[in-house]
């Protein structure tokens, strides 16, 4: 069934292209972004973020634009662009507040403004609302709804797609709500649930990522106990998952663009509502560390004069995402204090990794004294690349990741990982 509704979702990225892509099979849908080699590359055919199928692409509906004025006959609006934060770790809203600037005086009466970025607590109904009706000389809800419906996509994750996922939705009255909710309805095979308000909505995307990060920096503290204790932490939580409720999260480095961020959005609230945030700060706090407490493990295990080989720098495996990247960080650690190490990493962008952070990265020569495995990419661990080519008798391996302690434990190989 196809439905005459005109949505316009803003922002193409690891979030809006997948939901564009998916609501465009019942909507006429737009897709809208400022970036304008994004848009020429998507009229191509080419997602740089391997999220939707370069044949899926070619044959999309999608109308795909940077100009905001082919929005305007739109009855809804997604707004799906990045919220990071700043370098004092505070909520950047330039991207959000620039997205309802654009968006206002396309809004006619009826029009529907939905948010997915992630915010914090209040953020659409105090900054964003208002920003809406004075640009658009209208007012909500009388006028023009709003609504947020965080997102939940995992990039990377196509166990967890967009359709897979319950979304959660939320409205500024239940009639937008549920006007809202029929949409999601059309291309979420796993329900829709209803949050009792915006606030409420907003507040679970937050602590989802939260969550998840004071889980990660739980185990991360207990890696490097059995650091300290000569045990290995794997071999301690295959000991404790056998237990009915023990939640097997596993160490590593932490960055990225949600968990990475999102607890700074709550702390930021927090602290604006005289609440407090120690132990959402203090897991990010360790996270942050990780990668500094790494580089120095693996120093002191070194020489200065080693040929070292870091794979992977990307934020998580098999994205070719680099923002707020853990890994970049390490690799920058090792460059600035003139080690001589050759990055390699296949699925990133290597110009843009040159142009933002001044890394070259370099294809596999020769053989390594060190190699830090620093991001479990698929073209490892499909084993399209033998490793065992490159080391020699008296090389070290450090897996940051963990992934690949069987591989090396019985092939009498210095191995470490946390």
């Amino acid at each position: 069934m196809k439905f005459k509704k005109k949505i316009s979702v803003i922002g193409l990225g690891y979030v809006g292209l997948p939901l564009a892509n998916r609501l465009s099979k019942y909507y006429n849908v737009v897709g809208f972004d400022t970036n304008s080699s994004r848009i020429q590359e998507l009229k191509a055919g080419i997602d740089r973020n391997n999220d939707v199928d370069q044949k899926i692409l070619v044959k999309s509906k999608i109308f795909f634009t940077q100009n905001i004025e082919e929005t305007k006959k739109s009855d809804f609006f997604i707004v799906t662009v990045p919220t990071p934060v700043d370098q004092r770790k505070k909520p950047n809203l330039k991207s959000i507040n620039s997205a309802c600037k654009l968006v206002a005086p396309n809004l006619k009466k009826g029009s529907i403004v939905i948010f997915e970025s992630t915010v914090y607590p209040g953020l659409t109904e105090e900054i964003c609302k208002p920003i809406l009706e004075n640009y658009s000389k209208l007012s909500s809800p009388t006028d023009f709804g709003i609504g947020y419906s965080p997102e939940r996509i995992n990039p990377g994750d196509t166990k967890h797609s967009v359709e897979k996922i319950t979304k959660v939705v939320s409205g500024s009255n239940i009639e937008i709500s549920k006007i809202i909710g029929d949409i999601y309805k059309t291309i979420i095979k796993a329900g829709v649930f209803y949050a009792k308000s915006i606030e409420i909505a907003e507040t679970a995307k937050a602590i989802e990522n939260a969550q998840r990060d004071i889980n990660i920096a739980f185990v991360n503290e207990i890696a490097l106990l059995c650091q300290k204790l000569n045990i290995s932490v794997y071999d301690v939580l295959d000991a404790a998952k056998t237990k009915w409720n023990f939640l097997p999260f596993q160490p590593g480095l932490v960055g990225g663009h949600c968990i990475g961020v999102d607890p700074y959005y709550l702390a930021h609230i927090a602290k604006k509502v005289g609440a407090k945030a120690d132990i959402i700060l203090s897991g990010r706090r360790l996270n942050e560390q990780m990668t500094s407490l790494v580089f120095n493990i693996i120093e002191k295990k070194i020489s200065s004069n080693d040929r070292i080989l870091q794979i992977g720098i990307s934020f998580k495996e098999n994205v070719p995402d680099t923002r707020n990247s853990k890994a970049v960080e390490l690799a920058k650690s090792f460059i600035d204090k003139n080690y001589n190490i050759n990055v390699y990493d296949t699925i990133v962008d290597s110009d843009e990794v040159n142009k933002s952070f001044g890394i070259k990265l370099s294809k596999l020569i020769g053989r390594y004294d060190v190699i830090i495995i620093a991001v479990s990419h698929k073209f490892l661990t499909n084993e399209s690349i033998d490793l065992l080519k490159y080391i020699k008798k008296s090389s070290k391996i450090f897996d940051i990741t963990g992934k690949y302690r069987n591989m090396f434990s019985s092939k009498n190989i210095k191995y470490w990982s946390l």
